[in-house]
């Protein structure tokens, strides 16, 4: 018997004829990921993994090698005291995945009292024409990426501004960290200040170069990146269609349906499209890997088409609260088995922490129940639920449930340590706890940066304490 070495490049030992690997490097918590959607059920046993003392054994390449029981896995690998750090008391936890971000828009964050379209005339348009500077753009992109981690989110998807070089240096402040960041060039031809506009041939030789020159290097992938109908004339979306579909791998994303006026608007510049949704359709742009933020307004006919055409939606519960937008309709997503994952959705989104996006998402069901004919007693959001969506759910969303989203092997090594001690009402409350359910709600409802101790890319461990500010 020998156990598979893949990957480690350390010494094994001889015991009882058997060869055990020495790991490379491993660490030890309470440990917790799911390994399936866990539907709505109050407590899905069979979705998930729980090791209330588990050990996670790490290769040199920075993926995971084995996961299990401390016990199971001192046996298995014959671990020494110093290849295995110990989080005892601790959480550990798949890194989260943000699907809907604006890096650019960190800085005008909690922009008081607009709806949408004046929001975006009055703070983001003004914002992002700053962008242009290559300098102002790599510090922004290095607050901006600081905040995702110190947050426990490992992957986002981001938007850039039009300028190429704020998506290079998004890209070189990610490929420091190697951290896997999916992200584009906003396409903007019409409906915006004459300052913002690119045009289709414009946007297609930089967006291309874009492509060429990041896409698949390393961990950095690209997003062609409309910004939505209304901003783009029908000529740039074809052009958009032609990237998405030129390259492999490539993703899509945009918004629809954020808000009522948004919707009619996008109507009337597409007359002849059946619906919000069907405008991107006409054009090619709906599939697999194009990613669709916010859906507030969706009809059931196109709730039906992102299932239909495996594309996803991005529930930004902050974003869609601070902006007045809406209550999006989780039911009806999951009734259509729609591919979902969540977005802080930063500047309106108003936290960059999962746990504070969890906390709004699950009132946001609340409420949507409140005003519908949804019988009052059907369990929508419940807390496994949510995590799946901000893990695995969100990296199958995304096409990277091969990769990212749990802690088994053959994953990347991304993850996070949290301390359930570190805010005193949350220490208090768990106290009171009476099962796994009932402290993964309070985690989801109670915590936020200060919970994460720590955060792994690859397998790389950076603390807050000893991580350099960039």
């Amino acid at each position: 018997m020998r156990v598979s070495t893949s990957g480690i490049k350390s010494e094994s030992i001889r015991n009882n004829q058997c060869e055990i690997a020495i790991a490379p490097k491993a660490v030890r918590g309470t440990i917790f990921f799911l390994t399936e959607d866990p539907g709505t059920t109050i407590d899905p046993v069979k979705s998930y993994q729980y090791y209330d003392d588990g050990i996670l054994v790490l290769n040199d390449d920075g993926h995971i090698l084995d996961v299990g029981y401390a016990t199971e896995m001192h046996s298995k690998y014959q671990l020494a005291a110093h290849t295995v750090l110990n989080y005892s008391g601790k959480f550990i936890f798949p890194g989260f995945i943000d699907t809907h971000t604006h890096y650019p828009q960190s800085e005008i964050i909690a922009a008081f009292g607009e709806q949408l379209t004046h929001w975006l005339d009055k703070y983001i348009y003004p914002t992002e024409a700053h962008f242009a500077d290559k300098s102002y753009a790599s510090s922004a992109s290095r607050f901006f990426l600081n905040e995702l981690l110190d947050n426990g989110t490992t992957t986002a998807l981001v938007f850039g501004t039009v300028h190429k070089t704020s998506v290079n240096a998004l890209f070189e402040e990610a490929e420091k960290l190697n951290m896997r960041i999916i992200g584009g060039k906003i396409m903007m031809d019409r409906n915006a200040p004459h300052y913002l506009l690119d045009t289709p041939e414009t946007t297609y030789i930089e967006s291309q170069a874009l492509i060429e020159t990041w896409h698949n290097k390393g961990r950095i992938q690209y997003a062609v990146t409309p910004r939505f109908a209304i901003t783009s004339s029908p000529e740039q979306l074809a052009v958009a269609a032609k990237l998405f579909h030129a390259y492999n791998g490539v993703y899509l994303q945009t918004h629809i349906s954020e808000n009522l006026s948004e919707v009619m608007h996008a109507k009337q510049l597409f007359p002849a499209s059946k619906n919000y949704l069907s405008i991107y359709d006409d054009f090619g742009l709906v599939g697999p890997r194009a990613i669709f933020a916010h859906g507030v307004h969706l009809t059931d006919e196109e709730f039906s088409l992102l299932a239909k055409k495996k594309a996803t939606i991005s529930f930004c519960p902050t974003s869609n609260l601070f902006l007045g937008s809406g209550l999006f309709d989780f039911r009806k997503a999951q009734q259509e088995n729609c591919h979902l994952g969540l977005g802080t959705d930063i500047g309106a989104g108003t936290s960059f922490s999962m746990f504070q996006t969890l906390n709004e998402a699950y009132k946001i069901v609340q409420l949507h129940k409140a005003y519908t004919d949804t019988p009052q007693n059907e369990i929508t959001l419940t807390p496994f639920k949510a995590f799946y969506l901000a893990t695995l759910g969100a990296a199958r969303a995304l096409y990277l449930g091969d990769k990212l989203g749990s802690l088994q092997p053959g994953k990347e090594g991304d993850f996070i340590v949290l301390d359930l001690e570190a805010i005193p009402l949350l220490k208090f409350r768990l106290q009171k706890t009476q099962s796994l359910a009932d402290r993964l709600f309070a985690l989801m409802m109670l915590a936020d940066d200060r919970t994460v101790e720590a955060f792994y890319l690859m397998g790389k461990r950076w603390q807050k304490v000893d991580r350099p500010r960039f």
